[in-house]
């Protein structure tokens, strides 16, 4: 019989493949339509139902997963993907403007759908996978998942540059959804089919957390990941191209190197957390000085740029400072969702949960395109800080002096 860990492993190497090829369409997209002469709004509307179709999806997809398995809702959303890219390349360079808009919307939704499958399918496992006795180990595995996840969608945001500059915008997509369409193979041949499956099959109706820790947990991660993509998506990939003439490798480079930067500090979190939590897995108060923290570096971004300091010095330093921070963040929430949630309820419990984290990227994603029209790069930067602040008072409502209620004495052990 197949240990565990192996299937972790198997997990972990599919996702790792969707989230280089998600890296990468996301670059290749905005890139490319960039060059077209798309303006900031229209670029982000591109992705609005790439987002919109991840709310729906999480809700839906942790109860599919609870009645069919971890294994179908993994796979299904790497065969999305692999047809989402087939799709997106027969977008012609002869098409009227508003039909290219809505055809790449199509195909960005599937993706969406693609994305947010594999993910929940992914990060469900572990609470599966991890043995009952060994649970001082969730909040390790769930760190090593995200900031290695994170490492190579940041590979991808260079991959997808890269390829544009040597495949062009249909030889990537097309390269990129063979590869895709080998992993889905293999990982549909060798996960169990039962794996994640409940016990007891869910009801629709019980499809929204009853739990008040979930619910606080998720509301703070909507404003979280709307507090970086509010900038993240548009703001500064354009900013850079076009404002201070950066190549497209360039730009998919630096946006590489931030997001591989904060998936390394997401893979050692535990250890970087451990003298802070005094040996402890994190609880509610490492959220809210996590948050504020967040608060305070993008409040000093945005005051240095209106002080007049150069813009591409400040970016790089205070982005790669909010990069830091915002991985401490995502990471403690990811362990805390898995703390938070227990047995058959967890694949419903994270599907609620990255619900509300696609609905905060949805939000990130239309502010980052409006308040770039309107407020340049400073504007995103201010519409950050408000999203940040929100994130901490919703904080300051997580139990902030127990360990979570679903998993008491969780320890990270020393040497980890």
């Amino acid at each position: 019989m197949t240990s565990p860990v192996v299937h972790y492993g198997i997990v972990t190497a599919a996702y790792w493949a969707f989230t280089l090829t998600d890296g990468a369409l996301r670059m290749l997209v905005l890139l490319h339509f960039h060059e077209r002469g798309y303006s900031a709004v229209q670029l982000a509307f591109l992705f609005v139902l790439y987002e919109l179709c991840g709310v729906v999806t999480n809700l839906l997809g942790g109860w599919i997963a609870s009645r069919m398995g971890l294994r179908v809702t993994l796979t299904a959303g790497l065969l999305v993907q692999v047809v989402a890219l087939v799709l997106l390349s027969l977008v012609g360079p002869t098409w009227a403007v508003g039909l290219s808009v809505a055809y790449v919307m199509g195909t960005q939704a599937l993706s969406g759908v693609a994305k947010d499958l594999t993910k929940m399918s992914a990060k469900s496992s572990i609470k599966v996978l991890v043995p009952p006795e060994a649970e001082g180990a969730l909040f390790k595995w769930v760190a090593l998942l995200t900031g290695s996840k994170n490492a190579l969608k940041g590979a991808g945001f260079f991959l997808g540059g890269l390829l544009l500059a040597l495949l062009g915008f249909r030889g990537s997509l097309w390269a990129m959804a063979a590869g895709l369409a080998v992993v889905w193979l293999l990982t549909d041949a060798t996960l169990p089919r039962d794996l994640g499956r409940a016990k007891v099959k869910a009801r629709f109706k019980g499809l929204l957390s009853k739990s008040p820790e979930v619910n606080v947990l998720s509301a703070a991660r909507f404003f979280l990941f709307g507090a970086r993509d509010v900038w993240f998506v548009v703001g500064v990939p354009v900013f850079l191209s076009g404002t201070l003439g950066w190549g497209f490798t360039e730009v998919g480079s630096f946006l590489a190197l931030w997001v591989v930067g904060y998936g390394a500090v997401q893979a050692v979190t535990p250890a970087l957390l451990r003298r802070f939590t005094h040996g402890r897995a994190p609880q509610g108060r490492s959220a809210l000085v996590l948050a504020l923290l967040l608060a305070f570096v993008m409040g000093g971004v945005a005051l240095a740029l209106r002080a007049g300091a150069p813009p591409q010095w400040v970016l790089v330093a205070g982005l790669g400072l909010f990069g830091l921070v915002f991985a401490l963040n995502s990471s403690v929430h990811s362990y805390l969702i898995l703390a938070y949630s227990e047995g058959d309820a967890v694949s419903l419990n994270v599907g609620f949960y990255y619900m509300a984290n696609a609905g905060g990227r949805l939000l990130g994603t239309l502010l980052s395109g409006v308040t770039y029209q309107l407020g340049g790069v400073q504007g995103c930067l201010w519409a950050s800080l408000a999203l940040a602040l929100a994130t901490a008072a919703l904080s300051m409502r997580l139990p902030q002096g127990r360990a979570p209620s679903l998993a008491p004495g969780l320890k990270v052990e020393a040497g980890d």
